[in-house]
């Protein structure tokens, strides 16, 4: 069995992809948390114990996959590049051995709802995920309705903010909006690129997704989440015109929007989760 390199060290690293031809793929926003302390860190926020089911996205190398492993969780790795998966299958084949570690090969953008189908939700979720992954994947299960009881993700700190932005903000959106109607957020640690080899042109940071115990219902969650979609689309027009599409004339809309207690010439970007939920109660009221 082949021993993993130092994760610690960006040239055991580089000597360890070199000699076996392997080079880090830009298109998959590849880097390697390189320092140790941090890694620690993040993995104690994801709270892990014998047989706690995680799935991780991207493990690279397998730096963090060691680290839940040696915790004693049961491991799914999702990994797109086909050299990563080849050695993080031989590097924790033991584990493998004992039903502690799987590997799911491919976009994990296109394989994650099956493997869901077959084994349900598992209790933790945790991915080092490039920018164009991140917000996709995180929206995409809180859309199939799928919330981990607690998720850490590192992502780049501009994804981040817009997670945790307030209303009123440049940063809030649908997608705030999404992520703080499914979990509370909190911000774990920001890492600077000298964390990472190679060593981004960005600032990361880790942030623990708890899934809501007192979870905000609405009468239609698929309704609801089409609705912010479609109210986030055009950010300069008002929620009346965002809305019109969706409520079938201007006196429907004017009617909801009273009965939200929504001014006509607010805008989305103003409206707190809860006034965008109550928003969607009543237009479901009115579609019926």
């Amino acid at each position: 069995m082949i021993q993993h390199p130092d994760y610690n060290s960006p040239i055991a690293l580089k000597t360890f992809l070199d000699e076996n031809g392997m080079a880090m793929q830009k298109k998959f926003g590849q880097n390697f948390l390189v320092n140790q302390d941090a890694r620690k860190k993040i993995i104690d926020f994801l709270d892990v114990s014998e047989n706690t089911s995680v799935w991780e996205v991207g493990p690279g190398l397998g730096s963090m996959t060691d680290e839940i492993l040696q915790r004693g969780a049961k491991l799914t790795c999702f990994e797109i590049d086909h050299g990563f998966a080849r050695f993080v299958r031989e590097f924790f084949e033991d584990y493998s051995e004992k039903g502690k570690f799987n590997l799911v090969e491919g976009d994990v953008l296109k394989t994650w709802k099956n493997y869901f189908d077959e084994q349900g939700v598992p209790n933790r979720f945790f991915g080092n995920l490039p920018y164009n992954v991140a917000a996709t994947i995180i929206a995409d299960t809180i859309n199939e309705g799928v919330r981990f009881e607690k998720a850490v993700v590192t992502i780049q700190k501009e994804v981040a903010l817009r997670m945790a932005a307030k209303p009123g903000s440049e940063n809030y959106s649908s997608f705030s909006v999404l992520c703080q109607w499914a979990y509370d957020l909190k911000t774990v640690t920001d890492l600077a690129g000298g964390n990472f080899w190679p060593v981004p042109n960005v600032a990361s940071r880790a942030v623990l997704m708890t899934k809501k115990e007192a979870f905000p219902c609405c009468k239609e969650p698929s309704l609801f989440m089409k609705m912010i979609r479609q109210l986030f689309s055009s950010r300069r027009k008002t929620v009346r015109n965002n809305l019109l599409p969706m409520a079938g004339g201007g006196e429907k809309v004017d009617e909801i929007l009273l009965k939200a207690g929504i001014a006509p010439t607010e805008r989305a970007e103003n409206l707190s989760v809860e006034k965008l939920l109550l928003l969607s109660d009543v237009l479901s009221e009115f579609s019926k």
